[in-house]
């Protein structure tokens, strides 16, 4: 489908185009027939006054250089001048008394004009009777009723001028009409995929509304949809998790109770497995609802210790890295951002479960905390990092770690959704995750930057 402005464009210009054309077309006929007046009323005068010195005897009283002066472009042979002017002056009988003796034409009564041709050029020729009955015939190229070449090329070349000049107001025109619509368009491109707000309808115009208008309606509909989707999420996490402690429950008591018998503990032991496989999904969903930036107020943010935060998570953690032998460490320097705790909490516990899942037994995670100063004019930040001694990720897969259910190594368990919560938390505190690889050699670094509220002292 052609764009508005095409569409516009061809409708104006084109138009435009044919009537300029048609505009010239009928300036050069009307300029046409007074040139050709002017021309047959020249030819006519100068007969009459040839006319009028020819005597009642029919002598001509024509000094010799005004005859030479009036056939100015006769002659005979090649070269004769196709806007040349003739004269032929003759008696009652024919018989020439000066002039071209190949200009013999008879006329009637009165003066005549009529077309024909002398020494092979067009020419127009104008008749008149003399007082002793004899004829004066005047005659000029037909070439000369032409307008001149130079003033054709002149108004060709201004009509041209005023027709790109038209064009390009035409264009100017169209593109700022069209203005508008690129700055809704990129306001909608400068737009975040969680940003559903309606769009400010008193920026665009009067024909723009209706879009506008339906636009807003749209986003309304899917910010509904998503919220109640969300909603649908969290409520059945919320459901799932008191059931599905139950059951844990209920499988360490009959752990214990038939811990003679290995096939039970063997069977229970599995089950059990499942079943905190089920509660960290369910945390996990939970988790993602609760991140969800769309649905995250900003009002929850208050100031936090980021390095608090990290010491209080990271405890959970060590008797999971002493049964694998990982070297866990910790770089902590206080840092204040604005934040909120549970969400937090839960972006740590992300990272640093995924550095202890995906680093072999024997390696090293290590978690610093930092005051990040700012470049230039760029202010500076709250550093969280995360590295592992794990076996990394290729460049081109980094950005599909932070993708909904995506696990690169099929393996390992999991559901997916750990760096997308980390992700979607990041979002909802402006903050920026990215990765990279590990300094000391094989793993991955994962680098929270946080807006930076304060800096406390090193400890």
């Amino acid at each position: 489908m052609k764009s508005i402005r095409v569409r516009l464009l061809t409708w104006l210009i084109g138009p435009i185009l044919l009537l300029n054309l048609a505009g010239a077309s009928l300036i050069y006929l009307l300029a046409w027939g007074p040139v050709h007046q002017a021309f047959d009323r020249g030819l006519q005068d100068a007969a009459a006054a040839l006319a009028a010195r020819v005597g009642v005897d029919g002598t001509l009283d024509l000094p010799a250089r005004a005859q030479r002066a009036l056939i100015d472009g006769s002659g005979s042979g090649a070269g004769i001048d196709s806007g040349a002017t003739w004269f032929a002056v003759r008696d009652r009988q024919g018989r020439l008394l000066a002039g071209d003796a190949g200009l013999n034409l008879r006329f009637g009564d009165g003066a005549t004009l009529l077309d024909t041709r002398l020494h092979g050029v067009p020419v127009r020729v104008a008749g008149e009777l003399t007082e002793a009955g004899g004829t004066v015939a005047v005659a000029r190229g037909s070439a000369a009723r032409s307008p001149p070449a130079a003033t054709v090329r002149v108004l060709l070349l201004l009509e041209a001028l005023f027709t790109f000049v038209l064009a390009g107001l035409i264009w100017f025109a169209v593109t700022r009409g069209l203005l508008p619509l690129d700055r809704l368009r990129a306001d909608l491109d400068a737009r975040d995929w969680t940003d559903t707000a309606p769009v400010a309808a008193r920026a665009v115009p009067v024909e723009l509304a209706p879009v506008v208008a339906a636009f807003d309606n749209l986003l309304a509909r899917l910010q509904a949809g998503t919220r109640a989707q969300h909603e649908f999420l969290a409520n059945v996490a919320h459901q799932l998790r008191t059931p599905l402690a139950g059951v844990k429950l209920q499988l360490e008591w009959l752990s214990a109770r038939h811990r003679d018998d290995l096939d039970t503990v063997k069977s229970v032991r599995l089950m059990l497995l499942s079943n905190e496989r089920m509660i960290r999904q369910t945390n996990q969903l939970l988790a993602l609802a609760r991140a969800e930036p769309s649905r995250f107020e900003k009002t929850r943010l208050e100031p936090l210790d980021l390095a608090a935060q990290v010491a209080e998570s990271i405890q959970h953690f060590v008797d999971r890295a002493l049964a694998k032998k990982i070297d866990l460490g910790f770089e902590l320097a206080p840092v204040t951002i604005a934040g909120d705790a549970f969400l937090l909490r839960d972006l740590i516990d992300n990272l640093v479960d995924n550095a202890l899942r995906y680093t072999p037994d024997g390696g090293a995670v290590t978690v610093r905390c930092l005051a990040e100063p700012g470049q230039g004019s760029e202010p500076g930040a709250a550093l969280l990092e995360v590295e592992d001694s794990g076996p990394g990720i290729a460049a081109a897969e980094r950005e599909r770690v932070f993708s909904r259910f995506v696990r690169l190594a099929e393996h390992t368990s999991g559901s997916g959704l750990g760096l997308a919560i980390v992700r979607d938390i990041a979002l909802a505190h402006a903050a920026q995750v990215t990765m990279a690889a590990a300094r000391g050699g094989p793993g991955a670094l994962f680098q929270v930057r946080f807006p930076l509220i304060g800096v406390g002292a090193t400890q």
